[in-house]
């Protein structure tokens, strides 16, 4: 600074700074602590109920009330992604210098192609076989989580292991779903219904072997009957559902749901490699008052640490490998016989595949789950469900500017 020149002003933080979120999106005692730590503004922090999506869109279409730091889910961020001036791009912030302290697919599946990042990572899905011990055992099958990883890594072994299991036991199934089976699938390689170029691929031998797949699982007899809500906890409970392929998540989910079976369940590898359900970002959108200060408060929320801290509050499972070595993580868990789960997932966050998702693709891809479903409870023919399903899927894909 020249001699006599007047000192620069420092800009001042905002008075507040508000967050959006939904109820388990983040650790509610780290949001709180993110207020104290950040005392230089008043963060307001919002538990959004209903549609958080469409809340969100409403109030940055109306430029009005919209928040400086917002929760985007993962289903969701694809769409978000097709109109990224909506926010702001991370790296402007310094972003790109932390990406290494995250799982590289999730990092990209919160950047646009041309490199902008939009959603910072908050949790991941990763996936896995949840079984139970005591029935496995009983029908002479493994039943450690290393055997079992082993010895059905591949669909056709694990489909071998649930028709030995239906014969010892045929009030027993190892898959649950023949919908969230197929979903897995198509999760576990790197293309899904529509490519990068914008092309609707959906037809092509990735999807049709998922299919293939899951159709062969049904005509095995090895897939439940459809159970929901409730009656998926009274099958479970019950012993009917004796696996199912789910995210880390769905631990909370088992032990809210059938609590009288802890002890009983464990986790394994999930066959053909594991793939990711789930799993959201925040973001700053451009009417963001102190983008500096809110990244700040961002980068805090989700460092290792506090990942770790929202494993353990809201089963938050972490984007960060830093966390899987802390001892919130690395526990045994009472509910999986004690077992240390994060020897599963932790190896399946790693190889989870960069998949591309585009902003039509859910879309696309719901008439393939419908189908599917038609097949699993109606004994529709598989291939008239195929045909149906591409046909669906192709209309879908066209109204959405898919070629």
């Amino acid at each position: 600074m020249a001699q006599g020149a007047p000192p620069r002003a420092v800009a001042a933080a905002p008075a507040e700074l508000t967050l959006w979120y939904w109820g388990g999106g983040l650790s509610d005692k780290v949001v709180a602590d993110a207020v104290k730590q950040f005392s230089q503004t008043t963060l307001k922090p919002s538990v959004i109920g209903g549609d958080f999506k469409q809340k969100l869109i409403a109030t940055m279409n109306g430029r009005k009330f919209v928040p400086d730091i917002t929760g985007i889910k993962g289903e969701n961020i694809a769409s978000m992604l097709a109109e990224p001036d909506r926010f702001i791009d991370l790296n402007t912030l310094g972003a790109d210098k932390l990406a290494s302290q995250f799982v590289e697919w999730k990092w990209k599946q919160g950047s646009t192609t041309d490199g902008k990042l939009i959603g910072f990572p908050i949790d991941i899905g990763p996936t896995a076989l949840f079984y139970r011990n005591d029935i496995f055992e009983k029908a002479g099958l493994p039943s450690d989580p290393a055997e079992v990883g082993t010895s059905m890594s591949t669909w056709d072994t694990f489909f071998e292991a649930g028709v030995k299991l239906k014969k010892a036991n045929p009030d027993a199934f190892i898959i649950d779903s023949a919908e969230g089976l197929f979903d897995k699938m198509v999760g576990q390689g790197p293309k899904r219904f529509i490519d990068e170029s914008n092309k609707f691929i959906g037809d092509q031998p990735h999807i049709r072997s998922a299919w293939d797949q899951v159709i062969k699982a049904n005509g095995l007899g090895i897939i439940a009957p459809k159970y929901d809500g409730p009656d998926w906890n009274a099958a479970a409970a019950q012993g009917k559902i004796a696996g199912t392929v789910g995210a880390a998540w769905f631990a909370l989910d088992l032990k809210s749901g059938v609590e009288a079976t802890s002890g009983k369940w464990r986790v394994a590898s999930m066959p053909g490699g594991p793939a990711n359900i789930g799993g959201s970002f925040l973001a700053l959108p451009r009417e963001c008052r102190d983008p500096k200060l809110a990244f700040q408060i961002v980068t805090w929320l989700l460092s290792a640490d506090n990942q770790a801290r929202g494993f353990t509050d809201a089963a938050l499972f972490p984007s960060t490998p830093a966390s899987y070595d802390l001892p919130a993580l690395t526990g045994g868990d009472p509910f999986f016989g004690d077992q240390k789960t994060i020897e599963v997932f932790g190896p399946a966050a790693k190889s989870i595949p960069v998949q591309y998702e585009a902003p039509a693709d859910a879309a696309v891809a719901q008439p393939f789950k419908d189908e599917i479903i038609n097949v699993w409870t109606k004994g529709k023919n598989a291939d008239t469900a195929w045909t149906d399903a591409v046909s669906t899927a192709k209309q879908i894909a066209g109204r959405q500017g898919v070629s």
